[in-house]
């Protein structure tokens, strides 16, 4: 049956390439070269960058890596930077968040372990004129207060750091919202802006990914928690962060998710040219779908601010392991289409799609790729430059010595 199946699919999905070329650009071998990419970024000349969470010094340490277009269509790969280089890892170590530019040319991102007190860091990278680049540690968390397991950061106008914690902050012990503030001696202050489950049964949230910024200043992201049961840890929550005059910052929970037909267990969201946040749920939706002992195979969503200061949810699209299961995040392309990836599919290899809105606010879906086993499995959300889309695979199916790859999608 499992062999019908496969066979299925493939003839369903034999039309998608010939319309459509996938291309992998870097294979990762392992340990020293790297293991288990993450999400990628462009600069300006079209060279890739990205993380490894394991691999470079050691099984379990990460590395930071650029992709050098040639001329002749292929990529080379050199290594940035590999973690753990200092004493006690105190340059950090499992870097597992999409890297950041500043206006100069340096790279920013987080650590999820290692630092001075061994509960992660935040880290800039600067260019040598050859070989590896310099790593700085701006700040290394304690693993209290100040927080624990930092995600990726952000930079406001300013040229200010945000970002959040998974872990530490007040005495519930899941997870911050925190600034950092360049001084003029090139240290960084840091500062808590608010601490997660700071409200009863965690209806504020808990354990926070990622967040993003709009023009007036406010930070919106998602997180865990919200009162509904969800086997007892919460359904989830989308939440904005706003700043005060006096320094302090107030937190508003936008919409918290009951595990049904709205989904469960967001991921980050964007933001569309109106002012309307979109996202996706790892579950809920289609309630006759379940995946990994969860209901509902997720959802796109999208969020509408109204007059009195509360929000509305839309649904875009509820999946049904059709091939699109389990989506991880979205971007916007410059016709205001969506694209994503998704987890699940044939044997929960992974799919990227595209939705595009019909006018009448229906969205039609695309799959573009389905990922079964070879090459890859299990994409990262895409980046899109001049038109293509990239990004990466943790693992590779069937594939020996194998520790990801780094793809490229033609629509």
């Amino acid at each position: 049956m499992k062999v019908m199946v496969l066979a299925m699919v493939l003839v369903l999905f034999s039309g998608l390439a010939a319309a459509r070329e996938y291309k992998v650009l870097y294979r990762f071998s392992g340990i020293k070269d790297g293991d288990l990419p993450g999400n990628l970024v462009f600069d300006a000349a079209g060279n890739i960058y990205g993380t490894t969470l394991n691999g470079g010094r050691g099984k379990f340490i990460g590395t930071i890596f650029k992709l050098t277009p040639n001329s002749d269509g292929t990529w080379t790969k050199s290594t940035l930077y590999a973690f753990c280089a200092l004493k006690n890892c105190v340059d950090g170590f499992n870097p597992d968040q999409a890297l950041i530019f500043d206006k100069a040319g340096n790279l920013y991102g987080a650590t999820s372990g290692g630092g001075a007190f061994q509960w992660g860091t935040v880290f800039k990278l600067s260019p040598n004129t050859n070989g590896p680049w310099r790593e700085t540690v701006l700040y290394s968390f304690k693993g209290g207060a100040d927080g624990a397991f930092p995600n990726g950061v952000i930079f406001d106008a300013a040229g200010n750091l945000y970002g959040t914690t998974f872990e530490g902050g007040g005495s519930a012990n899941q997870g911050t919202a925190f600034k950092l503030t360049a001084n003029s001696d090139g240290t960084w202050t840091h500062s808590v802006l608010y601490n997660f489950c700071s409200l009863s049964g965690c209806s504020d949230g808990l354990g926070p990914s990622e967040v993003i910024l709009d023009q007036a200043g406010n930070l919106y992201g998602a997180a865990g928690g919200g009162l509904i049961s969800c086997y007892n840890g919460g359904c989830g929550v989308i939440f904005k962060l706003a700043p005060n005059s006096g320094g302090s910052w107030t937190e508003s929970v936008l919409h918290t998710f009951t595990g049904g037909t709205d989904g469960a267990f967001p991921g980050g969201v964007i933001f569309d040219s109106a002012g309307n946040l979109y996202g996706t749920t790892g579950s809920g939706g289609n309630l006759n779908c379940s995946r990994q002992g969860f209901k509902g195979c997720g959802l796109v969503f999208k969020l509408v601010p109204n007059a009195n200061g509360s929000w509305t949810e839309n649904v875009l699209r509820s999946f049904a392991n059709d091939p699109v299961a389990s989506p991880l995040g979205l971007l916007f392309d410059s016709s205001g289409n969506l694209y994503g990836s998704g987890a699940g599919g044939p044997a929960n290899a992974g799919s990227l799609f595209k939705m595009t809105p019909n006018g009448d606010g229906r969205w039609a879906l695309t799959v573009l790729h389905v990922f079964l086993g070879k090459p890859g499995y299990g994409p990262s959300v895409p980046v899109e430059n001049a038109g293509h889309f990239y990004g990466s695979t943790g693992l590779c199916g069937n594939e020996k010595k194998c520790g990801g790859v780094i793809f490229e999608l033609t629509p």
